[in-house]
């Protein structure tokens, strides 16, 4: 498929039919090991979709008690982790991070020949050195990586649509490979398939998250929320100009049919406007870009995340830091804005 005059290797479910993928797929058990960000999306499609799956996870832990509140079984379909890789012919590995680097040993030890192992993200296989994270040669390494949360993947499979996703194939042990990974690409919810490989993956993920998906998204709203308000602006006048108006009137503009049909919706003035300034931002942020691009491609990205994630306290100082942005003046003017939204009175 022709992108902008680059082509590319694209699958549909057009040309990979949901019927061709449960028949590749009818002797398999997916074992799905993590119930936290990808895990439930993934195996609830799974199921919907009629694939043989299992979910693995640590028992007692919150993660567990969803998956029995979502629907598994323990005994049945529910499993710790040690069983379901045993049962499983596919494992999904979609644990953390940390939590692969954690249960690694546990899961090489289900690998027999033949068995594929399947992730959601290039990290532990492109950074393996540091990872320790190296498959054996004879099972299958595959990806597929949901271009959202797993979140966003199960309410779009719920509305009918499709989250699209990228797919790698890093090691084709039993020569099943591809018709094995565009299966569960299907099988997932995805709504079309591009190809990709692990290295490239985890950087533009890495760079993408740091960027515009999350960091850098809040690094700027943030910015302009603060002069408004040192301008005397109130905070709801600044959340409303900075982010509500963004998220609920142009985005889905802009989502629809691209950033020149949001242009062409929007006043002369804004238009105007927003091409004169583009570039001032554009040349302020792009050397930090290509800055954050070369600690990704370095790997002291990875570095900085494993050391953080690993340390025992990891999950208090994050939500310490979570804190302290949801309870920012610009987030609480923002739960009150959500609230006034006429589909919430």
């Amino acid at each position: 498929m022709n992108f902008g005059g680059v082509n590319e290797n694209v699958v549909t479910r057009d040309e990979f039919p949901l019927e061709k993928a449960r028949e590749v797929l009818k002797n398999e058990t997916i074992a799905v090991i993590g119930y936290g960000v990808q895990g439930p999306g993934q195996a609830l499609n799974l199921k919907d979709n009629g694939f043989n799956v299992i979910v693995g996870q640590r028992k007692g832990g919150k993660t567990w008690e969803k998956a029995v509140a979502d629907g598994w079984v323990p005994g049945e379909t529910l499993f710790d982790i040690d069983e379901a890789c045993e049962r499983g012919t596919i494992i999904q590995y979609l644990l953390s991070d940390a939590a692969q680097i954690e249960v690694w040993p546990r899961v090489k030890k289900a690998l027999t020949p033949g068995k594929a192992l399947y992730f959601s993200h290039g990290f532990g296989i492109t950074y393996k050195e540091r990872t320790g994270i190296i498959p054996p040669k004879d099972v299958d390494v595959i990806m597929v990586a949901p271009k959202g949360s797993g979140t966003s993947l199960r309410r779009m499979f719920l509305q009918g649509r499709g989250l699209n996703s990228s797919y790698a194939i890093f090691q084709d042990a039993t020569g099943k490979a591809y018709n094995r990974v565009i299966a569960l690409g299907i099988g997932v919810g995805s709504g079309y398939l591009f190809e990709t490989d692990f290295k490239r993956e985890v950087y533009s993920d890495l760079t993408g998250e740091r960027g515009t998906l999350m960091g850098a998204i809040q690094g700027i709203l943030l910015a302009q929320y603060e002069v408004l308000r040192e301008n005397g602006h109130t905070p709801s006048e600044a959340f409303n100009e900075t982010v509500e108006e963004l998220t609920q009137s142009l985005m889905p503009l802009f989502a629809e049919n691209g950033m020149d049909w949001m242009y062409a919706n929007c006043s002369t003035t804004a238009q105007r406007g927003a091409l004169d300034w583009m570039g001032k931002f554009y040349d302020a942020t792009k050397p930090v870009f290509e800055h954050l691009y070369q600690e990704v491609a370095s790997g002291n990205e990875a570095q900085r995340s494993i050391d953080t994630n690993s340390k025992p306290n990891y999950r208090e100082g994050l939500e310490k830091e979570l804190k302290a942005l949801r309870e920012s003046e610009m987030w609480q003017a923002g739960a009150v804005v959500r609230k006034l939204r006429p589909e919430n009175n």
